[in-house]
């Protein structure tokens, strides 16, 4: 009776999980595994490549990814998945993403 309309959720997508986290796009590879990344609420921040990407997931500018916050700062985090190119159009296609925030975050390269 009260059901409530929500956005359709893809499918073996991970999503952001609470305020914790959020999709941003690579601009800049920094270095000593570190990237600066533009995320979805349009603030720049510098994300951490965890150990256990670093040797197996080969991430470059404009790829999608889904970032951790840490709590102590705001504006620094971890990478905690890269999305495909599949998955990124299903982020896009079901409103998580928006396209211009790749085009804007490939001004930054």
């Amino acid at each position: 009776m009260g059901e409530t309309l929500s956005k359709p959720q893809p499918k073996d997508v991970p999503l952001p999980e609470g305020k914790t986290q959020v999709i941003c796009v690579v601009g800049q590879l920094i270095g000593a595994n570190y990237v600066r990344a533009l995320c979805a609420d349009d603030q720049v921040r510098v994300l951490r490549i965890p150990g256990k990407f670093r040797k197996k997931v080969w991430i470059a500018p404009l790829d999608v990814v889904l970032a951790e916050l840490w709590a102590e700062v705001s504006d620094r985090g971890d990478i905690v998945y890269k999305y495909s190119k599949d998955e990124r159009k299903k982020l896009i296609e079901y409103g998580y993403l928006d396209p211009g925030l790749i085009e804007r975050a490939g001004g930054m390269v």
